[in-house]
């Protein structure tokens, strides 16, 4: 049955992609995916739930060292008709690297769900409530701050909804600091960004290529272009918070249209490094990377 994800490594020429856990969630299938009848989809419920990874993915790309989200923080809590919201490992996991927070060059965020922010401070905003307590700064307080201007402009103009950034924990302390960036944007060494809207006005994807040129094969972290693997083999599966439905469903086809390309799926259990295979107009998801066995290894 599906499980949260653990703590694994591609590599692309000398470029390493590691996932960092920190924690997950399991949702009310009905929530996410209304309308959906998963007793035709069997094997992507555990006990009736959907169970939703949570963690970031860490670049080594050259001397660069980049974080690609922030997972959703320190937390335990139970939102009722919702999900189980559990998380706190990041940087226990980083550290499991021989990282530490000061070590980290650069964040960039695909996009500002509670999901994907909830160590941009050292509060950890909750679902189901503001933030009361007052950040006393960033969690990777050395690190450059990245997302596309359509994502800082979309939450930082309106009252966020259960599931947008907290205005006290996340849009205070980026504010001033965030870097925009636009796609086709370098910031690293063979890693770009790409626009990706649909799923929010703003929300990017991650492109890794061997800046040597000596591997042709990519990586693509998706961000929340997709949620589960079951979108892999039926596509038309629409998530609930996608703020442009037709939208992601053009991106999300685009991505299932990229055989030669590792995708990097942070929400997926079990293995969220894969490619997607095809027979006919059918997608099929095919794992691939290693778990990681030492410190830096």
């Amino acid at each position: 049955m599906p499980q949260p994800a653990i703590r694994s490594r591609i590599t692309i020429g000398e470029t390493t992609i590691t996932y960092l856990p920190d924690g997950f969630g399991a949702h009310n299938p009905d929530v996410l995916f209304p309308g959906v009848d998963w007793t035709t989809r069997p094997g992507f419920l555990e006990d009736g739930q959907l169970i939703l990874s949570f963690g970031s993915f860490l670049i080594r790309a050259g001397d660069q060292r980049i974080l690609v989200d922030l997972a959703v923080g320190k937390i335990d809590v139970d939102v009722p008709g919702f999900a189980q919201l559990k998380g706190g490992s990041l940087l226990r996991n980083l550290a499991e690297e021989g990282l530490s927070a000061d070590d980290i060059d650069t964040v960039v965020f695909t996009h500002l769900h509670l999901d994907h922010v909830g160590w941009t401070s050292d509060v950890a905003p909750l679902p189901n409530a503001p933030t009361t307590d007052s950040p006393t700064g960033l969690t990777f307080a050395r690190a450059r701050h990245l997302m596309s201007e359509a994502e800082w402009q979309y939450w930082s103009t309106r009252a966020a909804a259960m599931g947008g950034p907290d205005a006290e924990a996340v849009l205070k302390p980026l504010d001033g600091v965030v870097e925009f960036v636009r796609s086709g944007d370098s910031i690293a060494p063979g890693v770009t960004v790409e626009a990706t809207p649909g799923h929010t006005p703003g929300h990017l994807a991650i492109v890794v290529r061997d800046p040597s040129g000596g591997s042709a094969e990519s990586a693509y972290i998706v961000g929340d272009i997709l949620h589960s693997p079951a979108q892999v083999g039926d596509p038309d599966l629409v998530f609930s918070s996608d703020v442009a439905p037709d939208q992601a469903r053009a991106v999300r086809d685009r991505v299932l249209q990229r055989p030669d390309t590792v995708i990097a799926a942070g929400h997926f259990t079990d293995d969220v490094f894969g490619r997607v295979t095809s027979v006919g107009d059918a997608h099929a998801w095919a794992p691939v990377g290693e778990t990681p066995n030492a410190i830096g290894d």
